[in-house]
């Protein structure tokens, strides 16, 4: 806000507002900001103007770019060949992907092995670059982290990779120090080149402890700007972003829509808001029983496709071995 070219009054204004950023702005309507700030009308306009420059500095995405960046087949590999013939090839490179699903599902299982995908050429499914992993909520599982690392099996032109050497960790325990991490240095990283993915685990884990049922309208907006800061960080960086989130019960069936899974008793949390910034939305099931490889057992797993807009709903069964996540080729 600092940075617009505004009369120092009406910045005053905005700032006694709370007003802090050029998407605190343009998420109210005109009528809004003067009730908000007591402004006249001429004001606001000239604050929502300069809000809206300052905004479009970045050249806009248009429905055309995106359609041929699908096109163009670029796809960041799961490390597993079932699941990514259920995805297409992958993650799309430049977007926002959310993976949701109850605790103990297997989804940071699958962010950490994307991880570790990403570090492969390009023609073993990688992007040739490392990640940053981001914890909102438990620390960093570096000890399952090692031992996917003991069980990568490089391929035979491939002589070296040092894997840890370019994972990149970050803990958030507030709203203000992820909004830190994102503008400050995440963006640092993907312009050195250091970092092509994103994984923040958990997305809910904050907006759920630092507001109340009662700051809808205030947790809308830092979800609208967390979101937004990571459709810029993908799309300039071309990068894809892999949001892990939690889940919350549904009272019934009848309750769930097509933005959750029709099979499914719960549906991935933060509403409808964050579902709409979503590109790409993940669920994983634990499910009954277990499936058996050599001397390990797991319980079944299910990762299920709810939307995307190159995919149809679709889902495959699989398990958590020692090697990571991987696709049952024949569904149990």
């Amino acid at each position: 806000m600092e940075q617009l070219e505004l009369s120092s009054r009406i910045r005053a204004a905005a700032r006694r507002a709370n007003l802090s950023s050029v998407g605190d702005v343009l998420c109210f309507s005109g009528r809004d900001l003067q009730r908000l700030t007591g402004l006249s009308r001429s004001d606001i306009d000239q604050l929502i103007q300069a809000a809206a420059a300052a905004a479009s500095r970045s050249r806009p995405i248009t429905a055309l770019i995106l359609t041929r960046g699908f096109e163009s087949g670029r796809r960041l590999s799961l490390g597993c060949p079932v699941l990514d013939r259920l995805l297409g090839g992958g993650l799309p490179v430049g977007g926002v992907t959310e993976l949701a699903g109850e605790s103990g599902a297997g989804k940071t299982q699958l962010g950490l092995q994307l991880c570790l995908s990403v570090q492969y050429p390009p023609h073993h499914g990688g992007l040739g670059s490392g990640a940053v992993y981001i914890c909102t909520e438990d620390r960093f599982p570096s000890r399952r982290l090692q031992q996917l690392i003991g069980q990568q099996r490089l391929p035979t032109d491939i002589t070296c990779l040092t894997f840890t050497d370019q994972i990149y960790i970050e803990h958030t325990a507030d709203m203000a120090s992820l909004q830190t991490c994102l503008s400050r240095r995440v963006p640092v990283l993907l312009a050195r080149g250091l970092v092509r993915l994103v994984v923040v685990d958990s997305v809910a884990s904050l907006f759920r402890s630092e507001f109340q049922a009662s700051d809808w309208l205030e947790r809308t907006r830092h979800l609208l700007s967390f979101s937004s800061c990571l459709h810029n960080l993908s799309q300039e960086f071309n990068t894809p972003v892999l949001c892990i989130n939690q889940v919350t019960g549904v009272f019934s069936s009848s309750s769930v829509d097509s933005l959750g899974p029709l099979s499914s008793s719960v549906s991935p949390a933060l509403g409808l808001a964050w579902a709409n910034q979503v590109l790409v939305r993940l669920m994983m099931h634990r499910l009954q029983g277990t499936v058996t490889h050599g001397d390990q057992s797991s319980a079944l797993r299910r990762l299920e496709v709810v939307f995307a807009p190159h995919l149809a709903q679709d889902g495959r069964h699989a398990a958590v071995w020692t090697e990571g996540v991987r696709g049952l080729e024949e569904d149990a």
